[in-house]
């Protein structure tokens, strides 16, 4: 049975083969009081054919979580669902998802990509919300933000917080640091609850020092394949803690930016938590 899957010995250290795999991992981690965010990884589509296969993934996917009982949510890209060829198929897909994912008592997520789809997928998160709690990742390095950052509150959206991974207004690391304070500290004064997912030591420590005593307000997210032993100590710490777990064969584009990630610290003599 899937629920009973053991780990695909094509396990990466990013990523995934399998829904198979990410399964197992869910499992794993949800026995270590850490939920998983669960991805598969099928992003820019170019055809309606490959836009209905993710669809089909992430039906299953979302059933999955369902009946193997996981402690996880569902999140889709939807560069995956059509949106660089036919943005209004693109949101059909989405609400078929999101109805599904709402059907299964699964919690459904949408992911940020490139500066051309910002404003899309904001918008179709704030459709999503409309109807059901959706969550979206916002990015740090943009300057427009701030403003997206008050207008997924006042939608009814919950925050993901990230420093992003593709092409930003700003690449200076200090700056994008300051940036990402300022936008938690919007969202602290909202007292709504909301999710920062970094790895960087210097921001999980001001965060934990701010949130002390609101523990239940905000939840910290990571990837699969970084900070382990950070997360395992502070979920045991008793904070929300998520791990981001894609799967699938098209993980070429996905790992590349993790590895562009980690050189960029290097060059900065950084390294993420542990």
């Amino acid at each position: 049975m899937l629920c009973n899957a053991k780990m695909n010995a094509l396990d990466s250290r990013w990523a995934l083969p399998d829904l198979q795999s990410a399964v197992a991992w869910c499992s794993r981690r949800n026995a270590q009081n850490i939920r998983c965010v669960i991805d598969v990884l099928g992003e820019y589509a170019r055809e309606e054919s490959q836009a209905a296969g993710s669809v089909e993934a992430y039906l299953t996917a979302a059933k999955a979580i369902s009946n193997c009982r996981l402690a996880s949510s569902l999140t889709v890209k939807l560069s995956a669902l059509g949106a660089l060829f036919d943005q209004e198929r693109c949101r059909k897909n989405v609400r078929t998802i999101a109805r599904e994912a709402a059907r299964r008592g699964v919690g459904f997520e949408i992911d940020m990509e490139g500066q051309s789809l910002v404003t899309y997928t904001i918008d179709v998160a704030a459709a999503c919300a409309e109807k059901r709690r959706v969550s979206l990742a916002l990015q740090a390095y943009l300057d427009r933000s701030r403003d997206d950052v008050l207008r997924a509150s006042e939608s009814g959206i919950s925050v993901r917080i990230v420093k992003g991974a593709y092409a930003g207004s700003n690449t200076d690391f200090a700056d994008i640091q300051n940036r990402f304070k300022q936008l938690s500290k919007i969202l602290c004064a909202t007292a709504t609850f909301f999710t920062v997912g970094t790895h960087d030591p210097d921001l999980i420590e001001w965060m934990t020092a701010k949130m002390e005593g609101k523990k239940h307000l905000i939840e910290f997210g990571f990837l699969k394949g970084l900070a382990d032993r950070t997360k395992v100590a502070m979920a045991q710490e008793g904070w929300l803690i998520s791990e981001y777990v894609p799967f699938g064969e098209n993980r070429t584009a996905y790992e590349a930016r993790r590895r562009k990630y980690l050189k960029e610290l290097e060059s900065l003599g950084r390294i993420p938590a542990p």
